[in-house]
């Protein structure tokens, strides 16, 4: 989402609270219960799961191998969770021709590192690059090219557009607000 008005240029960025990882992180959840279900019922000898006879299923090794594999996808579920719940990934990009500055602000993982902000002058970028890759796994990236910096990306790499009409308009009007040149690799 992005908002705009004659010296003030806001993008929304969105984070880990997509569809995708709602369903990733559901689907792997129920995977990895069941997984723990069926090792748990292979070592108690008793029927956990109804549609599951605990006598096709030795405990060692299959069921210890499953309860292993259950328990290691419950903590990558409990990961993506915890990335969705703090929507890691998230922020703006804000830029500011009255005052000069641009901010890129991202929500990080809790700790000391959690609030990401980047700050630099507008006169220190040196163009708007777009990264173009074709093929089976296509990417389009818009990068600022800052002095003393480098290319920073202003959008996640996942998050293509869906044609390259389309980050080319981006990258466009951004050079276009920011009065820099653009750059298509």
């Amino acid at each position: 989402m992005t908002w705009r008005s004659e010296h003030i240029w806001i993008d929304l960025i969105s984070g880990s609270r997509k569809k995708s990882n709602f369903c990733w992180a559901f689907l792997l959840f129920l995977g990895s219960l069941g997984f723990v279900l069926v090792g748990t019922s292979s070592y108690l000898g008793r029927n956990l799961i109804s549609s599951f006879p605990p006598q096709q299923i030795t405990f060692f090794p299959q069921g210890l191998v499953m309860s292993f594999y259950g328990i290691a996808g419950l903590f990558i579920s409990c990961y993506l969770w915890c990335t969705i719940l703090w929507n890691v990934g998230s922020g703006y990009d804000l830029f500011d021709r009255k005052e000069g500055i641009v901010r890129i602000f991202r929500w990080g993982f809790p700790g000391k590192s959690r609030r990401i902000v980047l700050r630099f002058l507008m006169k220190d970028i040196q163009s708007d690059r777009t990264e173009v890759k074709e093929g089976v796994s296509a990417r389009r990236v818009p990068y600022m090219e800052i002095r003393g910096q480098g290319a920073i990306p202003l959008i996640r790499t996942d998050e293509n557009f869906t044609t390259r009409r389309e980050i080319e308009q981006k990258a466009a009007e951004l050079a276009y607000f920011l009065r820099v040149p653009i750059e298509v690799f």
